[in-house]
């Protein structure tokens, strides 16, 4: 039973969110939360883990989730879910390419959803972003959290980056030690 509900789930996820992995990610959250499937915090560890890993974002996360609740199996169904909806949305497409790229209602469904989709990543930024920095609520006490200063820094240093067009795998491998260096500073400080 508990892998249908996966299969289901994972399938709904894929079918109705558009932009990527990262604006299913509230839909992930609320879906695999209301589950009971994993906790905050265990999402949170999921989504560091599935963007450091290769492959796509939101297979990543639904086989790590799938694995988490039901094994091998699991993993699997999750996985079918959430792929299975693009690999068809592809597949219709391919067939018909030349009457989507002239479609004016298609053309203006696309210009209907890049705003809807910035939404949802914004949403995934503040909602991780709320659980990790401000547990116990927004207040000035949280502002004087050496971690979330840190991040502001690695996030600003690593937007300069990206915007001077370095290459990813670059931005990866700098944000990867910094985060090492800040996490060993942090620990040595005896700050959690």
């Amino acid at each position: 039973m508990i892998y249908l509900e996966l299969f289901l789930t994972f399938l709904k996820i894929g079918a109705f969110t558009f932009g990527g992995g990262y604006a299913m990610l509230p839909f992930i959250q609320e879906q695999t939360l209301a589950h009971g499937w994993v906790s905050q915090e265990e999402l949170i560890n999921f989504i560091a883990v599935s963007e450091s890993t290769p492959g796509p974002f939101a297979i990543n996360i639904s086989t790590y989730i799938g694995m988490t609740v039901g094994g091998f199996p699991g993993a699997l169904c999750a996985t079918l879910g959430a792929a299975l909806p693009s690999f068809i949305v592809i597949l219709i497409i391919a067939k018909f390419i030349q009457k989507f790229r002239t479609n004016k209602i298609v053309a203006g469904c696309m210009s209907g959803l890049k705003p809807a989709v910035i939404g949802m990543i914004g949403a995934a930024v503040i909602s991780v972003g709320k659980t990790v920095f401000f547990e116990s609520g927004v207040s000035l006490r949280a502002f004087g959290d050496v971690r979330l200063w840190i991040s502001a820094v690695l996030f600003l240093v690593m937007s300069v980056l990206a915007f001077k067009k370095v290459h990813p795998i670059k931005i990866i491998c700098v944000s990867a030690v910094c985060g090492i260096i800040a996490g060993y500073a942090l620990e040595m400080l005896n700050i959690t």
